[in-house]
């Protein structure tokens, strides 16, 4: 078999897809991208058996047929060409390939294509499209509150929940917890899934802003935009109750500029505590105190800033690290926290309504003793 491919197109589909494949794989052959040709398509394939993508590409060939190539070895390869044509030409019976550039000739030994696993296929029914844009801020806003604690499986991935016309996406790890909302989307399903944190990575490196289809079974969801599919093994347990945990009456509302509050958290953190990064928010009638101590270490900081708040005089601690990690991936000018009291959570939202998506994210906070 034979075909001939431009070196930049071949470099950048694989370098979408090549996060898929694994540092300790399970089987030899998955080390490898799977070239499939039918025709002038080249279907490329790389999976670590739980998160599979597959990338279509134009080519010129004269055969029908499959080949694994070392992902490694081609990729560091292609990195090092200047844009131009190649030839590729594999002996089907030795599975020997020759790569051909204006430079000179590479040989390296591929394997069968069929030793490649089968990878599980889309279902008909149950197609949701969704903005590539939104989908794509919903993985960010959320997948960072995920844990990485092995113990509990289903706070490893991201929590889908499809209502008719809503989908709300959900991430917490115990400590913090962010639920995203996107409305008025044009489906009829009821259904909820819990998909692992690395194929959502990747899914959000490989989106553009098109149209993202999402099609899911009992075991698998899959994501297909532009020439790019993305499957997803699905966590097979049961997501808590997070509406359980997220207050009612939080009558106190403090009202900010998200970056003044950022930078301040900054600062002020690098004062706290190393093991609980503690800094406290004492907060009355247009003021905002934020202050931390490390006393093994007798550091100190307190910065004051001018706020909006409606409520009770409070002070309450949290963790500046999750905090930080919250107010980064909100995008708004001002941002809301709303209170109840010191001991229960604390509830963070972008501070301008939107009629597609409603974000809400929650916060533990640090109860002091003594």
């Amino acid at each position: 078999m034979r075909f001939s491919i431009s070196s930049g197109e071949l470099l950048k589909n694989l370098q979408i897809i090549s996060g898929a494949i694994p540092s300790n794989p399970v089987i030899p052959v998955l080390e490898d991208f799977l070239f499939d040709i039918k025709g002038n398509s080249l279907t490329i394939t790389a999976s670590d058996l739980d998160t599979t993508i597959k990338s279509v590409m134009d080519v010129r060939s004269d055969e029908n047929a499959s080949i694994a190539i070392p992902g490694k070895i081609l990729l560091e390869t292609l990195k090092s060409f200047p844009e131009q044509p190649l030839t590729f030409n594999v002996n089907m019976d030795t599975k020997a390939i020759e790569i051909t550039s204006s430079y000179g000739k590479y040989r390296l030994a591929g394997e069968s294509g069929e030793e490649f696993p089968e990878m599980p296929a889309p279902p008909e029914e149950h197609s949701i499209s969704i903005d590539g844009g939104l989908l794509k801020d919903a993985i960010s806003t959320t997948i960072f509150a995920t844990t990485s604690d092995e113990m509990r499986m289903a706070m490893t991935g991201v929590y889908f929940a499809v209502d008719m016309n809503n989908i709300t996406v959900v991430a917490t790890d115990a400590h913090k917890l962010v639920k995203y909302e996107m409305k008025n989307l044009a489906t009829n399903i009821v259904a909820s899934f819990i998909v692992p944190k690395k194929g959502l990575s990747l899914l959000k490196g490989a989106m553009s802003s098109d149209e993202v289809s999402l099609s899911f079974d009992t075991k698998n969801a899959f994501f297909s935009f532009g020439n790019t599919e993305i499957s997803c093994r699905l966590i097979d347990q049961k997501f808590p109750d997070y509406n359980a945990v997220i207050p009612q009456n939080n009558n106190n509302i403090l009202t900010i500029s998200r970056t003044d509050l950022l930078g301040s958290l900054k600062r002020i953190a690098i004062y706290a505590n190393k093991t609980t990064n503690q800094v406290s928010l004492n907060i009355s009638d247009g003021s905002l105190t934020v202050s931390a101590q490390d006393l093994d270490f007798s550091n100190e900081a307190t910065e004051q800033l001018t706020c909006q708040y409606d409520g009770e005089p409070m002070t309450i601690s949290f963790n500046a690290k999750f905090m930080i990690e919250m107010l980064n991936a909100l995008h708004s000018e001002n941002i809301r926290l709303e209170l109840s009291s010191p001991n229960k959570a604390g509830l963070l939202f972008p501070d301008q309504d939107s009629s597609e998506v409603e974000i809400m994210m929650l916060v533990m906070p640090v109860m002091t003793h003594g």
